[in-house]
């Protein structure tokens, strides 16, 4: 079985190497890459199943690198930082990232984290393969989750896989309001706490301004107030009931 491929994006070589030392003795395989620079370079060449990124770096900060590797790249990443501020978490999750873990970090908990997120990844992907799902389409959008892609007037979309995941469970559940502490526990797969609803108004409030048609007001999701989140019935043609 091929080991699990990481990619830690850290420009302090020493924490570096301790990161890189950790996954070794798991039995995964570390690669090491101390500006973004070298980030891009590294996942284009081994494509790692999983990213741990600096939320800081010399040559670009973590959540604008975070959106270059969403361009083509699925792997979850995990932002590092000495940063605590809750908007800190919020740009960064935002930006495309799956978790968030403070410096100084426990060992023991940053491998329990980059396992969990492997064992999630690859349910799901097991989960595509044995569901095929149909693809969408509505006025102006068209979407294939097998395919991972998204069209709005034509033009493909730069969706997260986190949220094709929220569209996806709007989309295929219309009649159901979800709350935020809902989504997050059905997408990001754990319990929600306190604070995690707030990453969820911030990637529907990401998703919504991708979703804005230049020529046309139409609104795909729903904000019914007080209660959470619903796709917009009202576009969904028969053909896909």
């Amino acid at each position: 079985m091929a080991k699990k491929k990481i990619l830690v994006v850290d420009d302090d070589k020493s924490i570096n190497k301790l990161i890189c030392s950790y996954i070794s003795k798991e039995q995964m395989q570390p690669f090491a890459a101390h500006t973004g620079v070298e980030a891009l370079q590294l996942l284009k060449r081994h494509n790692p199943d999983l990213i741990i990124l600096d939320v800081m770096l010399p040559d670009i900060e973590g959540p604008a690198l975070s959106l270059e590797i969403r361009e083509f790249s699925t792997a979850p990443i995990i932002f590092f930082s000495c940063k605590t501020q809750e908007i800190d978490k919020i740009i960064a999750l935002s930006a495309g990232g799956d978790d968030y873990v403070t410096k100084p970090f426990m060992p023991g908990e940053l491998i329990a984290r980059i396992k969990a997120h492997l064992r999630r990844q690859s349910s799901y992907s097991l989960k595509q393969e044995a569901e095929a799902s149909p693809v969408y389409e509505f006025e102006g959008l068209k979407v294939d989750f097998d395919a991972h892609t998204c069209y709005l007037d034509g033009e493909e979309l730069n969706l997260t896989l986190k949220e094709l995941e929220i569209l996806k469970l709007l989309i295929q559940t219309p009649n159901k309001v979800f709350p935020a502490s809902q989504i997050f526990e059905t997408v990001w797969k754990t319990s929600c706490m306190e604070n995690d609803t707030k990453t969820v108004t911030v990637y529907i409030s990401t998703l919504r301004k991708k979703l804005k048609r230049k020529n046309a007001d139409t609104n795909y999701i729903i904000n019914v107030r007080g209660v959470g989140y619903k796709f917009n019935q009202a576009l969904i043609k028969e053909s896909n009931l």
